[in-house]
């Protein structure tokens, strides 16, 4: 665009002098020297235009071109994406190992120094332990059943192989103690009754049993009621709620002589083992 700007210039240029030579020279001009006049023209216009053209490109060269910029900015936006892609995938990462390995444990042992605090204080003690598993008498069946069935097949298979028996003493079974029968509980006075004492036991199996009694009778009864709903007195106890104080029972006291006057919550406890 430049160049054809330029040869235009200059032939807008060269018209006003070939005009005046035309004017100076028409009663001497022949064709010859039109021709001539002419071809000086061209050739002064070619060797402009090649000039012009060679100095054009001789600038640009020093230019990048529009193109090439474009395609560089293109690939840079792409490299800069993908390096703040994988950044974030990074970061993410180390934010989900973070909260997997440090945030999750402290949370879950802060609750369960909360939690057991909360049971110390109301005296719920019972609920941090495992307690006792039950149809413990069933398991024992289930493995005599396995052991004598994998005696009888070793046997069948000493037959077999022509092996001498082994000698298996079978040893007498332990004695086991005599379980204490429980004596039957007084019969529940009406509520409209005078004297009586509303006492609830707080199981650790979670539930809560209730049964009124008179203030008279024997603190022995609230040993007698919870060895009757399945726990044993060799093994359990019965406190206070709050504050949380083992009760001390005795067989010629009376509910009155140990505290019990008013409608009490008592917690039956696994007793701690003797050294």
């Amino acid at each position: 665009m430049a160049a054809r700007g330029v040869v235009g210039i200059f032939l807008l240029s060269a018209l006003p002098l070939l005009c005046l030579e035309l004017r100076r020279g028409i009663p001497d001009l022949g064709i010859k020297d039109i021709i001539l006049l002419c071809g000086r023209i061209f050739l002064l216009l070619a060797l402009l235009t090649l000039i012009i053209s060679v100095t054009t490109s001789w600038l640009n060269s020093f230019k990048p071109s529009q193109v090439h910029l474009k395609d560089e900015e293109e690939k840079n936006g792409q490299r800069q994406k993908l390096a703040r892609k994988k950044q974030q995938e990074a970061q993410g990462e180390k934010a989900s190992r973070y909260v997997e390995n440090v945030l999750k444990p402290h949370q879950e042992m802060k609750l369960k120094k909360l939690e057991e605090r909360f049971y110390r204080m109301t005296g719920e003690t019972w609920k941090l332990s495992h307690g006792h598993k039950l149809g413990g008498d069933e398991d024992l069946t289930v493995e005599n059943d396995s052991q004598t069935s994998v005696e009888t097949a070793n046997r069948k298979a000493a037959k077999r192989r022509n092996l001498p028996k082994p000698s298996t003493k079978v040893s007498p079974p332990a004695e086991q103690p005599t379980q204490k029968e429980v004596p039957d509980l007084p019969e529940e006075p009406s509520e409209t009754a005078e004297e009586v004492v509303t006492v609830a036991l707080r199981c650790p199996s979670g539930s809560v049993l209730r049964r009124r009694f008179l203030k008279s009778c024997s603190s022995q009864v609230l040993l007698d009621w919870m060895m009757k709903i399945g726990y044993h007195t060799s093994l359990y106890g019965l406190s206070t709620s709050f504050p949380r104080i083992p009760l001390e029972v005795e067989g010629g006291c009376s509910l009155q002589d140990i505290g019990i006057t008013v409608d009490t919550i008592l917690n039956v406890e696994e007793k701690e083992p003797c050294n």
